[in-house]
This record gives C-alpha cells, structure tokens and sequence, in this order.
C-alpha cells in the first residue's frame, strides 16, 4: 500500500530512462471508474507539463515511477475541470463520512497497485484523517520514507474506505462536470446529515443541498438549527428554494418564511404552487408563540359514520406518510369536531366498525390563538400524542403533535 504524499513529487522516469519530471498532480475521472488514478501530472521546470495516462505507468514507489512509453507518447497537459485533483481538491479538504457520519479533514490517501495488461493502475482505496497521516504529512521531505513507515506504524490511525467517502464542491459549475451525486448521502438519516452541515461553511452548506433531492432538501433543512436554516435557505436561487418549501409540512415552511424577510417571503410564496402557498399563508397569520403557529394542517379527517375500512382505504388512496400520521380527526354532519382515533386503534378494529365507536376519551381541542403555555398544560395533563385545533365554530384546522412539543421544548432548553 503507497501513500498519495510519498508519490507526490517523485521523479518520473520514461521507458528509456530518460528523466521527464516530477509527480505534480493526479487527476481521478469521477464520471469514469472513481477510484482509478486516470493521469498523472509530470512538471519539469520551464518545460511544457505532461500527462501520463494510467496505462503508461509501469511501476511506482515512494520517490520513484517509471513509464512504459517515451517522452513523446505523452500529452501535453491541458486543464479540465472534469477531473478531480488529489494535491487540489482531496488532500486538506473537508469531505463527509458517510460511514461514520462525520465532517473530517483529509491528510492522507492509501493507493493500492493493480497490475494489467503489464500496466500498474493506481487506485485509491482508503482516506486517512488521522494522526498517522498528519505525521507523515509532516515528515515527508525531512526523514526517509522508510523512517517515516516505522513511526507510522506505532500511531493510531482512521482510515474511511472510498466508498464511504462523500466530496464537497462548493462551486456548482464544477459539481456538475464532475458529475458528483449525493447517492451517498441518500443513505443517511436527515438528523445525521444537518447535524454534519452544521459543521461546514455556508457555501459547503449549499453544496450538499444541491445534490440532493428536493424532498431529501427539504427533510435536512427542517432538521438544521433556525439560525442555519435561514442562511441555506437564502443561498439557494427562487426556484429551488421554493420547491424545497412546497415539500415541507406547511408549519415547518412557515416557520421558515417567518424567519426570513418580508420580501423574500413574498417573493418564495409567489414562487409556490397556490395550494401549498394558501396553506402556509393561513398559518402565517398566527403567531409562533401560539396553537395556530405550532399546528399543521396536513391531518386527516374523516367523518364518523365511515367504517374502520373504509377510512383505511382513503389513507391509501391519498398516500398518507405513515410517519406524519398518529391520529385521524373525526367529524359529524356539520363538520363539527367530534373526536380522535389512534392510528393504533384503527388498525386493531374490524373493518366494517363505525369510527365513532372508537372514539378516544377525553374530548380535547384548543383554539389557535392560545398561548403555547395552554398547550404544553393540555399535553401533560392528558398525556396526548395529538392536539386538535378549532376555529370558533369547533371545527377542525389542524393539529398540534406530540413531536412538534418536543422540537419546542428542545429549542427553549437550547
């Protein structure tokens, strides 16, 4: 196994043995096989840089490689910002550990030798982050390479598999030639990948966003800090912005917009579909301290007449998240509030069971202009999971969940 920094700046030797530069640069095709050292940049003082195609390399060793063609089967070098730098854009860079979820900086790359075809390709198989290639960054150039190998060897280290290996690109023109996709960070649960974000710049920030999906967009953003969520949010152009909100719950894009601008809200809200715009405008107009600003609209009601079957059909049918749904809101006739059923009641029920046969006790519901107080009481009173918000004619608005509480009471203890 060979180190990216022990072959960095070797002398490059061509067929003939003819010196023809030293190891500048290796360049990964990411849109080809990701791993494989594609070319080698060799400088040579005044000279014009050349290129080595990985299938010209006939052996490698800290200090040392040499070709199988001559000087004059190599490219001159031409930049192109479809190919990822080791020396530029891997070592000293930030990248994200999908693995160990975790923002790490990278001091090292393992390099492992593949023979073919009487070629050697060199791919990178392992990132180091820890101290064994911090040392060794730090000794090379000052102590033998063999010498640097032995104290290497008594060190801790933390190696990620490349696999795991996650780039950030800050610039979005180059993120596109390099192809690079958040395939990787589809794997990762929303909190794991915000609280990562977190720890990066905004500009690495808006990175991340934009590889990702707009509803994978829209559950990271809802998991970031308020602070944060705004200025993600602000880098991000009309469009995306507002198609990231119009896959948020209503409360949490209105919560958002509440944080930004009255310019920029309007400007987001014109961009939105107008279904989903009327939604978050309605809860707009509450103040986040109270019921109205703490309720969702997306609940499902049914009437309470319908049966335990039929009621379950309407959830399929609408593709209702299963996560988003813990109570169904039950109506009479005038469309007056009239009860809860727990999900896990429904699902215990026989399917031609009336729904107001299995109506929960007690009757509970708050107005949306109450205090956030009221509704802290009336959850720990009842030990509710779900609060159903009225407007003044008792019927249903809303809801106020059990998770929405607990996201609040972290942010008063935060």
């Amino acid at each position: 196994m060979l180190h990216a920094t022990e072959l960095l700046g070797s002398e490059a030797y061509d067929a003939q043995g003819n010196f023809v530069g030293h190891v500048k640069e290796f360049y990964l095709e990411p849109v080809e096989q990701g791993n494989r050292v594609s070319r080698v940049l060799l400088v040579r003082g005044k000279y014009q840089p050349l290129l080595a195609r990985h299938d010209q390399i006939g052996f490698v060793a800290p200090g040392t490689m040499r070709l199988t063609v001559g000087e004059k089967a190599l490219e001159p070098y031409q930049p192109n910002e479809s190919w990822l730098g080791v020396r530029k854009d891997l070592l000293d860079q930030q990248i994200i550990d999908t693995h160990g979820r975790k923002v790490v900086r990278v001091n090292d790359l393992d390099i492992a030798e593949q023979r073919m075809n009487g070629n050697v390709e060199l791919r990178i198989t392992r990132v180091d982050v820890g101290l064994t290639g911090a040392v060794g960054r730090l000794l090379q150039g000052m102590a033998p390479h063999a010498m640097i190998r032995r104290i290497q060897e008594k060190l801790p280290s933390r190696l990620i598999p490349w696999e795991f290996v996650n780039l950030i690109e800050p610039d979005p023109l180059r993120r596109v030639k390099l192809r690079l996709t958040s395939s990787k960070l589809a794997h990762m649960h929303p909190a794991d990948l915000a609280e990562l974000m977190e720890e990066l710049s905004p500009d690495e920030r808006s990175s991340v966003i934009a590889t990702l999906d707009e509803e994978s967009a829209a559950e990271v953003i809802a998991e970031l800090d308020k602070r944060v969520k705004t200025q993600v949010l602000e880098t991000l152009d009309t469009e995306t912005a507002a198609g990231i909100l119009e896959e948020m719950p209503p409360d949490d894009a209105a919560d958002l917009l509440a944080d930004l601008p009255i310019a920029t809200s309007r400007e987001l809200l014109r961009e939105m579909p107008q279904r989903e715009a009327d939604e978050v405008k309605g809860l707009l107009q509450f103040e986040g301290h109270t019921a109205g600003g703490m309720m969702t609209t997306e609940v499902v009601q049914v009437g309470e007449d319908a049966t335990r079957g039929e009621v379950v059909d309407y959830i399929r049918f609408h593709d209702v998240p299963l996560d988003q749904l813990d109570t169904v809101i039950l109506i009479n006739t005038k469309a007056v509030f009239v009860g809860t059923v727990s999900v896990t009641r429904l699902m215990l029920a026989e399917p031609d069971q009336r729904m107001a046969a299995l109506v929960s006790d007690p009757l509970v519901s708050i107005e949306p202009r109450a205090d956030e107080k009221e509704v802290f009481e009336l959850f720990d009173k009842y030990n509710l999971r779900s609060l159903t918000v009225v407007n003044s004619e008792q019927q249903p608005i809303g809801a106020i969940t059990v998770d929405d509480i607990v996201s609040r009471m972290h942010a008063k203890i935060s």
